[in-house]
């Protein structure tokens, strides 16, 4: 009757909180998710807001976060006035502080459903997208947030895996997580980005989920190690010297070569150089280290209702071949 589901929910947290202030509240995890989860005209989210056991409102956009607007339950505070109105609400010091808590002990049941491997993958098929956009919008709780990720790799093609799974099974030499973002699975595996990285044994995580591009900007690093994309440049191995030194000789031996071929392309590109990051392949096109990275930039040109001039032809990336 709470929360119009007709399934037993995934998981649930019953809590108060004493001390400065008094609340109790039930949050309850579903099984999955509704079909207009991310749909703008919806109710923002479905938590109900009682004060002394009267109740409230059911939309108070202040009591939850955006990316955890999944997560039903009720809220039921001891401390504040039961005359609420929305500018009252929207200036009040005890609302964030039951929101801080609201979080905290959302991410809590998270970490208690990662436990058990078959709920997870349910509730990350279910709710990875709110994770990842948890990531992108809440810079406080992203280091807690990014342990729930799970990816494909060139090393678990069948299962996914964690970063902190990743981090494990790097070898010594390696000093960051590399990356890959692409359309689908299919486009990530057979892209001539991964030659060398797989001949080395590094591991390469696919990222073909839309949103991972925009959670992977905010999530520069996770413990302590750098997450690098392949696919951009400025992408450097720790080679040997006998290593540095011969493919300094290949650079300079085809100098010539990369000038005719710049010459011809003109302005398709921004620069023609030799590269280790390609084995088999004879060229590939990688983007600049900053601004878009070459799916971000199809991401963007499919936006319905995109700016074609403007802010975008700033963001697209410079070309190298």
């Amino acid at each position: 009757s709470l929360t119009n589901d007709w399934e037993e929910p995934l998981a649930s947290k019953h809590f108060s909180v004493e001390g400065q202030l008094e609340f109790r509240s039930i949050l309850f995890t579903p099984r999955r998710a509704p079909f207009d989860l991310f749909e703008g005209k919806k109710k923002r989210n479905n938590i109900k807001l009682y004060v002394r056991r009267v109740f409230i409102m059911d939309d108070c956009e202040e009591l939850i976060p955006e990316w955890l607007n999944f997560v039903k339950g009720i809220v039921d505070s001891e401390d504040l006035p039961l005359n609420l109105s929305r500018e009252v609400l929207q200036q009040n010091k005890i609302l964030k502080v039951i929101r801080k808590n609201l979080v905290k002990k959302c991410i809590e049941m998270f970490t208690e459903i990662a436990e058990d491997k078959d709920n997870f993958s349910k509730f990350y098929e279910a709710f990875g997208k709110n994770i990842k956009l948890g990531i992108h919008e809440d810079s406080q709780n992203r280091a807690k947030l990014s342990e729930f990720l799970r990816y494909n790799s060139t090393k678990s093609t069948d299962e996914t895996t964690s970063l902190k799974d990743y981090v494990t099974r790097m070898p010594e030499k390696q000093k960051y997580i590399y990356y890959i973002t692409g359309e689908s699975r299919q486009a990530v595996e057979s892209s001539p980005f991964l030659e060398v990285l797989k001949r080395k044994g590094y591991e390469v995580l696919f990222l073909v989920d839309p949103i991972d591009e925009y959670a992977v900007q905010q999530l520069k690093e996770f413990e302590g190690k750098e997450l690098k994309s392949v696919s951009k440049e400025g992408l450097e191995f720790d080679d040997d010297e006998e290593e540095k030194e011969k493919f300094e000789a290949q650079k300079k031996e085809l100098e010539p070569l990369c000038a005719t071929v710049k010459e011809i392309l003109g302005d398709k590109v921004e620069k023609v150089e030799v590269s280790n990051l390609i084995s088999d392949s004879p060229c590939v096109i990688v983007t600049g280290q900053f601004g878009w990275s070459a799916n971000m930039e199809r991401i963007m040109r499919s936006q319905a209702l995109r700016d074609s001039g403007g802010m975008s032809s700033y963001m697209a990336s410079k070309r190298t071949l």
